[in-house]
């Protein structure tokens, strides 16, 4: 569970929540932070997360394949 790792749950200024990473301060910031959002609590990123589990199990099954067709 890498991908977690380190994670915090915010609110975001348009009013959604989501699950960030955070990456440190911002060069010449003045104290401003950088962070990474891991997943997205609307419909849209939710959908974009299912889109991406899905397409990570294709991507397994498919290199299962070829190494066994082989």
């Amino acid at each position: 569970m890498g991908r977690f790792k380190n994670s915090r749950l915010a609110r975001m200024s348009s009013g959604h929540y989501c699950l960030i990473r955070d990456l440190g301060l911002v060069k010449g910031g003045k104290g401003l932070r950088h962070h990474e959002v891991v997943i997205d609590f609307s419909w849209r990123g939710l959908f974009k997360l299912a889109v991406s589990a899905g397409t990570s199990v294709l991507r397994r099954r498919a290199t299962v394949r070829i190494e066994t067709a082989e």
